[in-house]
């Protein structure tokens, strides 16, 4: 007798519930919060960054992790069929996503929000940086996500197989633009990051210039 519901589908399905609580609460730390907190009164901001950051934050992480355990999970199931080159660049900025997450966003925000002692100064433009590179990488890790079974062209030839590999000139040229934008988010600078508005735009743009790579190179 089949089974009720395919374990492959059941990952999937917590893969997207976990990733919706995780990327969701991204776009509001960085398109709500991080404004606000621009133009609130002082007794104001820190009362949120008390009492409401640290719940936010709670959810945040604990999304982070679920969202990456299934995607691991789901790795299996993909491999049986090989990996194209949208999955693997998908697979490669969630991973570090989830890495920025728990190495350098919530150490640091911890120190924001006072839980352990340390200097907020410093530590805000770092967890800062870092949750500005995970909404950069946001868009283009979902076309990631659906492109493992909707990509097409030269993403096909861009696989990693039970044959053999066969890795384009592209999705080499995508691994390289992926390890320097996350050295950014370790040593560098916002830049065009520093809004709303060029974070998006920069996103996009990243995404655009992911499938091109992907598709044509």
């Amino acid at each position: 007798m089949d089974a009720f519901i395919s374990p492959d589908l059941l990952l999937r399905w917590l893969h997207v519930l976990f990733g919706i609580a995780w990327i969701g609460l991204l776009y509001y730390f960085n398109f709500v919060q991080t404004e606000y907190f621009k133009e609130a009164e002082a007794a104001a901001k820190a009362d949120a960054v008390k009492k409401l950051a640290p719940r936010a934050l709670w959810w945040f992480r604990w999304g982070a992790m679920f969202t990456f355990l299934t995607g691991l999970g789901l790795l299996h199931f993909t491999m049986a069929r090989g990996l194209n080159g949208y999955i693997i660049i998908g697979a490669l900025m969630g991973t570090l996503m989830f890495l920025n997450v728990w190495l350098i966003i919530w150490p640091n925000q911890k120190i924001v929000c006072g839980i352990v002692p340390g200097d907020a100064s410093k530590a805000a433009p770092k967890a800062g940086l870092a949750s500005r590179t995970n909404t950069l990488f946001s868009a283009p890790m979902l076309i990631g996500m659906l492109g493992s079974f909707h990509g097409a062209g030269a993403a096909g030839a861009a696989a990693v197989s039970k044959a053999g590999t066969s890795i384009s000139l592209g999705l080499w040229i995508c691994i390289g633009l992926i390890v320097l934008l996350e050295l950014n988010a370790i040593f560098g600078k916002t830049g065009p990051m520093t809004t709303v508005k060029g974070v998006v735009h920069c996103s996009i743009a990243l995404a655009l210039a992911m499938v091109a790579l992907l598709q044509f190179v």
